[in-house]
C-alpha cells in the first residue's frame, strides 16, 4: 500500500471510528501531508525509524515550533499504530520515535477589572438593541462566563440553553457531552440576545437554523467571525497584537482559581481529559499566592 492510500484511510479512521474533531484531524493531515512530501509516495513498508527522524530534524532547521514537532510525532506514532494494528506494515517503525519536550508556555490573561470594564462597555453598546452588538456581548459573555472553547460556542443549538439552571449543554472534544453553569451578566446577555436580537439575524437566512449564534447572513456563525470579534474587544487588555477566544477560557479558568474554585471542579467545566492540562493555570495565579502567602506565613 502506498502511503497516499493509507493517509487516506487513516483519516477516514479518524472520522468515522475515532470521532476526532474536524480541526484536530485537519491537523493530523496535514501533519502526515508534510511527512509525505519528505518521503514521498512510497510504499509504507519502505517508511523506517530513520526517514521519520529525518522528518523531524529538517522541521526542526527550518524552525518549526517545539509544540509542532510534539503534534507531528504524535501523528506519526498514531499513523503507524493504526497501519501495524490493521496489517499494512509489519512492523511499527514509530515505536521508537521521540518527541522533542514541549516548551510550556504560560497563557495570556485579561485581569478582572479590565474584562469586566470592557464586557460592561459592550453591554451598553447593546442596550440601543443593535443585533450584531447583542450577539457580540453575548458572546463574550458566554466564553468567558462558561469558559467554552470557538468550536463549542459556535456549536450551540437554541435547545442546549437551559435558562432555568443557567446552564448551557456542548459538545467537546472526543464528542464528550458536558453540561456547563454560566452567570448572571452571561444569563441577561444571552436573555436580550435571543429576545431581541437573533430574531432579527435569523430574518436575513434564507433557510432556519437551530444555532444560538448567528452570522451577519443569518446563518450559523464560525470560528473566524468570533476570533476577530475577541481580537476587537480583547487583545488590547492582554497586550498582545493576535489573541484568540481561548484568551477568555484562560482567564475563566484563571479567575475561577484565584476566587478559591477546586482544581477539579474547573477541569469539569473546560472538560480537559487530564488533571494535568487543567493544573497549569495554577501557574499564572500569581494573586492567589500572594494572598495565601500574606494570610499564612509567618514573615508575611
Amino acid at each position: 500500500m502506498q502511503v497516499s492510500e493509507a493517509v487516506e484511510r487513516y483519516v477516514r479512521h479518524l472520522v468515522e471510528v475515532r470521532r476526532l474533531s474536524p480541526a484536530t484531524v485537519r491537523a493530523y493531515r496535514s501533519d502526515l501531508a508534510d511527512l509525505m512530501a519528505e518521503v514521498g509516495d512510497v510504499c509504507l513498508g519502505d517508511v523506517d525509524l530513520e526517514a521519520l527522524r529525518s522528518w523531524l530534524w529538517h522541521a526542526t532547521q527550518r524552525g518549526d515550533a517545539r509544540s509542532t514537532l510534539a503534534r507531528r510525532t504524535a501523528a506519526a506514532r498514531g499513523f503507524f499504530s493504526w497501519a501495524a494494528e490493521y496489517g499494512h506494515v509489519a512492523v511499527d517503525p514509530s515505536l521508537r520515535l521521540v518527541a522533542p519536550r514541549r516548551g510550556r508556555t504560560l497563557p495570556r490573561v485579561a485581569t478582572v477589572d479590565a474584562l469586566g470594564t470592557a464586557l460592561d462597555d459592550l453591554r451598553s453598546r447593546a442596550a440601543d438593541g443593535d443585533p450584531r452588538d447583542l450577539r457580540d456581548a453575548a458572546i463574550l459573555e458566554l466564553l468567558y462566563g462558561a469558559g467554552l472553547r470557538v468550536s463549542e460556542l459556535c456549536g450551540v443549538d437554541v435547545d442546549d440553553v437551559d435558562p432555568a439552571s443557567a446552564t448551557v449543554r456542548v459538545l467537546g472534544k472526543g464528542a464528550k457531552e458536558r453540561v456547563v453553569p454560566f452567570g448572571r451578566p452571561a444569563a441577561r446577555a444571552l436573555d436580550a440576545y435571543l429576545v431581541r436580537g437573533r430574531p432579527a439575524l435569523a430574518a436575513r437566512a434564507d433557510t432556519a437554523t437551530s444555532a444560538v449564534f448567528l452570522g451577519l447572513r443569518g446563518g450559523r456563525i464560525g470560528p473566524r467571525a468570533v476570533y476577530d470579534l475577541v481580537a476587537r474587544e480583547i487583545a488590547p487588555l492582554v497586550g498582545a497584537e493576535t489573541v484568540g477566544p481561548h484568551a477568555l477560557r484562560h482567564s475563566a479558568a484563571t479567575h475561577l482559581l484565584d476566587g478559591g474554585a477546586d482544581l477539579r471542579a474547573v477541569q469539569e467545566m473546560l472538560g480537559h481529559a487530564s488533571l494535568g492540562t487543567t493544573q497549569i493555570y495554577t501557574h499564572v495565579s500569581g494573586e492567589r499566592l500572594a494572598a495565601a502567602y500574606r494570610l499564612a506565613h509567618p514573615r508575611a
